[in-house]
């Protein structure tokens, strides 16, 4: 019959229009998912701080090590888009944060500052003296952290959005009641439904990080005027998680702070537009002056403003 004949080409045509229709959405609008990790040249778990951290590390023994921090309620694997271009010049670490990815949680109340002494100790472990650090959202928080309290660690602090207290953000989640066991953990309570206990394990760290972004960080301007790390706050011109004249205000109280605004890309700029987030990193780590010396172009840029009047819920990854 006529009706079946045609109906492989409207399919064809269906799916042609809805991939035109993809691509003609704006970046900051669009979610592409991260591709595999390439293979690494080292990764396994860490126990460290009563936890098992899990890490990779990529291009061993080139160049100047970089350590990678992805956003909160994700995993490492985020960083696939930028992994493989800067392991071909640069020692890349990457690790899933506590109660995350691959990481458990530990018996431990979640905070950013015990995330960040996570990453320290792990860098330790891993006989690394110094690093520049790249985070994205919570990663760019543990970033501030890490800036804050072992600034010898630090050669330079890329932190594209992050908040230094909770009215950054868009919107400030409602608190919802904790979970009364370690859920986080991957084995943890036993529930003899396996998708009833993943779906109980994603609840659970849900309500944990709708806690934590409702009531952390609290980073005081006197906090952030202390740091001396050569640093670079970055936002997209369309984030809708951060506001834009927080972002601002972060790299105006840090001394010799340049604000950074990438251009027609969200909360997600790494995956958004890897080109330009790259380009952004490599530009970062090619100045050899320090911060407050640099020349002003970037350092000058206005917020972004406008297109983030849209808001959206801060429980995505943050």
């Amino acid at each position: 019959m006529p009706i079946f004949r045609s109906l492989p080409g409207a399919v064809c045509l269906l799916c042609i229009a809805f991939a035109a229709s993809a691509a003609a959405l704006p970046k900051w609008q669009q979610f592409p998912a991260p591709p595999p990790m390439p293979p690494a040249d080292e990764s396994g778990f860490a126990d460290i701080r009563g936890i098992s951290m899990f890490y990779s590390v990529y291009g061993k023994g080139k160049g100047s090590p970089i350590l990678l921090i992805h956003g909160g309620l994700s995993s490492g694997d985020v960083w696939s888009f930028e992994v493989p271009a800067l392991a071909r010049a640069h020692e890349v670490i990457v690790a899933d944060s506590r109660g995350q990815g691959r990481s458990t949680h530990g018996l431990a109340w979640l905070t950013y500052h015990r995330m960040a002494e996570d990453y320290v100790a792990l860098l330790a472990k891993l006989k690394i003296d110094r690093v520049t650090l790249v985070g994205w959202s919570d990663g760019g928080i543990i970033g501030i952290d890490i800036a804050m309290h072992h600034p010898k660690l630090l050669d330079g602090l890329f932190a594209q959005a992050p908040n230094a207290t909770p009215d950054g953000l868009t919107r400030i989640p409602e608190i919802e009641a904790p979970p009364l066991s370690d859920s986080l953990s991957p084995g943890g309570e036993a529930q003899p439904d396996p998708v009833a206990r993943a779906r109980g394990r994603q609840m659970a760290r849900e309500r944990v990080f709708k806690r934590l972004w409702a009531t952390e960080p609290n980073y005081s301007d006197g906090d952030l005027a202390k740091i001396r790390v050569p640093t670079e706050i970055v936002i997209g011109d369309h984030d809708p998680v951060i506001r834009p004249e927080h972002a601002a205000h972060i790299a105006h109280v840090i001394p010799g702070a340049r604000l950074v605004v990438l251009k027609d890309v969200g909360h997600p700029a790494h995956s958004q537009d890897p080109k330009q987030y790259l380009k952004a990193i490599e530009d970062f780590m090619a100045s050899e002056k320090p911060a407050a010396a640099r020349p002003p172009a970037i350092a000058n840029s206005k917020a972004p403003s406008g297109p983030n009047a849209q808001t959206a819920a801060a429980g995505t990854s943050g």
